[in-house]
């Protein structure tokens, strides 16, 4: 059935222009400006602007308005402003550039006062994507901004940037995202000369959503030790994305570079073949004495750095974790520590690639808004942390970056401008992040506000696929259920799963947001597309073509089936699971439902069995083998210790996360937002006891249980305006409202 899309794309337009067409107040009474001498377009050292400026009476108010074409910090007298880095953080530059505003009145006092911005190149202009290719976005470095003095005598100062600042460089030498920092710290800020004006656009600013990337856990270096090679290494105990601060002692010259790596090679050496064209090195020309060096405009990915040019200590070294500010959501725990280090490398994973997009890895030359990782993920992620204005933002740039026809990229933001026609445009699982995490936002914090938003990029996004299909079926030059380690799903079947589960879901916002018309055609496809799927891809008796756990983990959690053929179809997936010796055998798309698609079906055991395998390929082999992160492959380092050329920090496959939560803590969303929840945990594999907790809208939910023999005893607690229906093994279940409880049931795990 072919349903117009032009409307559906108008509309997108429509609402898009609506929200960026009008530049704000206060940048129509700005001017960007870029440094008036010539750059250095080989090293580009970052430039330094600053205003001086006079503050004669007491102050009611002072306020910053800055953003940058590149990344930015400013200093006020010296000191940082505010606590945000990477600013104004990684949209889709050409239609949508946030700015930031700050408070300067804590920094300011009667008479003179000094403001400095320095601009490094990020996103905009850096080398950056798998091309390494620089100026992305456009090859300046421009700034504008404006400071609104309000006086206690009800006066006002406004200081825009104009003709009148001035611009020059300093330390910074050179700072991109892959490759490091070079900095001297013998060059001073100083050499102040005239700026250029430029007419660069202002209606495309908008004003920052959420908070920004902050600086987070402080961890000190475990150990200092030196490798079977002689280099100097230091082990942080812990993956993550940041940067290290150094403490060192040298002479005038000396120089010192910081390099970093996820893992060491099986000798014990310090490996860096997984990082591609990212050179992961800092690098400081020290001016004498004891310095304290930090870098700025990069981050890494890493547990261990090499130091060369100076001895270090381990309390000379510090790693600091820097990710987008988030507040906490949920905790889980329980009685095996093999799950509980699971739960931490799936936290520490999501820190270590939520810098202000949601990234696939942080340490190669990639570091890319993966649609597909950011949906198959959010669930999880929405347990673990708030994550409502993270991926809002990200949404906005979805939206900006969908093509006219409806198709969605891979990436978003997406970085390959030049890259025409886009590859691989429009992708299962990946592109559907369109609908799918709209629809789980709606879910998760039930703001229906949201959803009327992204309903026209929903629609546009099924629409293409509707447009690009051949006689009901959709074919798509994907990338399959990416890096599975058993037999490959076919590409045309996960086409099928993913377009009638995108036109699900848009049927159920189009229910909710009143719009019947739509809920009539998309409805009639909706049918159309899973009476296909069962003629081309389902064999008498409910076998799939093909034969494999993705496609039945798909065809159940996509809602491919009709009633019938559901628990054959989950018991033909757990004989498949202990086939192979209750090893998974899935990728990106076929593990995050896969433990749902059996404990949902009548095969909790068998979802046990496979969620406590600890060897190849499971969830736990890594944790096994000392990862505190989750890696890309399941086998990123091999039995015998061979590393291999892939990431150590991928969130993708950590979203089993929502398992534990939900299946094993028990708490699942009843109604949009956690108004209604059902708390229903389910013991097995020789669990003792579990606690989980998730802070809703409403409050906090906790559900704890323990073993005791023959018993299930069980504490929940409700937050107010809160109704939660307690399934209590062996008795009724229990509808309770506010209050803290405390119920007896009986141990099924016993049977």
């Amino acid at each position: 059935m072919k349903v117009p899309g032009i409307i559906t794309l108008l509309l997108i337009l429509f609402v898009f222009r609506q929200a960026t067409a009008q530049a704000p107040d206060w940048s129509s009474r700005s001017t960007w400006i870029v440094p008036g001498y010539a750059e250095d377009t080989v090293s580009r050292p970052s430039p330094w602007y600053r205003k001086v400026f006079t503050v004669g009476k007491p102050l009611a108010s002072a306020t910053l308005y800055v953003t940058a074409h590149g990344i930015y910090e400013a200093y006020l007298n010296n000191q940082k402003i505010g606590t945000d880095y990477f600013a104004p953080g990684w949209t889709s530059y050409d239609k949508r550039l946030q700015y930031q505003q700050y408070d300067l009145l804590p920094l300011l006092g009667k008479g003179n006062a000094e403001l400095r911005i320095v601009v490094g190149e990020g996103w905009y202009r850096g080398a950056f994507g798998g091309l390494m290719q620089r100026d992305n976005y456009g090859d300046d470095a421009a700034i504008i901004a404006m400071v609104v003095l309000r006086f206690q005598d009800g006066s006002q100062l406004e200081i825009p940037t104009d003709a009148t600042w001035e611009a020059t460089t300093g330390p910074i030498l050179h700072a991109d995202l892959y490759g490091g920092i070079l900095y001297d710290a013998n060059v001073a800020v100083s050499g102040w000369g005239p700026v250029k004006t430029v007419n660069f656009t202002r209606e495309i600013l908008v004003p920052a959503i959420g908070k920004g990337v902050r600086k987070q856990e402080r961890l000190p270096a475990v150990r200092v030790f030196t490798a079977p090679d002689g280099s100097q290494l230091a082990d942080f105990g812990q993956n993550l994305a940041g940067w290290v601060a150094l403490q060192v002692k040298g002479k005038k010259g000396d120089t010192v570079t910081v390099q970093h790596a996820e893992v060491l090679d099986k000798a014990g050496n310090f490996y860096t073949g997984n990082l591609r064209e990212a050179k992961a090195t800092d690098t400081y020309i020290l001016k004498g004495g004891v310095q304290t060096l930090e870098p700025v405009f990069t981050w890494h990915g890493f547990r261990y750095i090499k130091v060369s040019g100076a001895k270090v200590r381990p309390e000379d070294l510090t790693a600091i974790a820097l990710y987008t500010e988030m507040t906490p959501a949920g905790t889980f725990s329980c009685s095996n520590p093999l799950l509980n280090q699971l739960q931490h490398n799936i936290t520490w994973s999501l820190k270590g690639n939520f810098l202000d997009v949601p990234t696939d890895c942080p340490q190669r030359s990639e570091r890319l808004g993966w649609t597909g990782d950011a949906q198959v993920f959010f669930r999880t992620a929405a347990f673990n942390y708030d994550v409502k204005d993270f991926y809002n933002k990200w949404l906005q740039d979805l939206v900006a970056d969908q093509r006219d026809n409806g198709s969605v990229p891979q990436l978003v933001p997406w970085i390959y401008r030049n890259l025409q026609p886009p590859r691989r445009n429009g992708i299962a699982g990946w592109s559907d992040a369109a609908t799918i995490i709209p629809w789980e936002m709606y879910q998760v914090y039930g703001d229906l506000s949201m959803l009327a938003k992204q309903y026209p990029s929903m629609k546009a996004w099924v629409d293409y696929i509707n447009g690009a299909s051949i006689n009901g079926l959709w074919t798509a030059n994907g990338y399959g259920d990416w890096l599975a380690p058993g037999d490959s799903t076919s590409l045309p079947y996960i086409d099928q799963c993913y377009w009638a589960y995108s036109t699900r879901l848009l049927v159920n916002a189009a229910k909710l947001l009143g719009k019947q018309d739509d809920v009539n055609a998309y409805t009639k496809m909706l049918q159309q597309v899973k009476d296909t799927f069962l003629v081309h891809y389902i064999r008498p008796g409910g076998r799939t073509m093909p034969d494999t756990q993705t496609s039945y983990v798909l065809a159940l959690q996509l809602g491919m089936l009709p009633d019938s053929l559901q628990l054959p179809a989950a018991a033909r997936l757990a004989a498949l699971v202990k086939a192979n010796n209750n090893h998974l055998a899935t990728g990106f798309l076929g593990t995050p439902g896969l433990l749902h698609a059996l404990s949902d079906n009548g095969q909790l055991h068998t979802a046990y069995d496979l969620l406590l395998q600890d060897t190849y390929p499971s969830w736990l082999y890594p944790v096994k083998m000392g990862a505190t992160t989750i890696w890309e492959k399941w086998n990123a380092i091999l039995p015998d210790s061979t590393v291999q050329a892939t990431s150590y920090n991928h969130y993708a496959y950590g979203a089993v996360g929502n398992w534990l939560y939900s299946v094993i803590g028990g708490i699942q969303a009843a109604s949009p937002g956690y108004r209604d929840v059902i708390i229903r945990p389910q013991p097995g594999g020789g669990l003792t006891w579990a606690k989980a907790s998730y802070k809703s809208a409403y409050g906090e939910i906790k559900s704890e249980w323990v073993l005791q023999g023959s018993r299930m005893l069980m504490t929940v607690e409700v937050p107010p305006g809160t109704t939660a229906t307690v399934y209590v093994p062996g008795k009724e279940q229990v509808v309770v409202k506010e209050g803290r409880y405390a119920f007896e049931g009986v141990n099924d795990d016993l049977k």
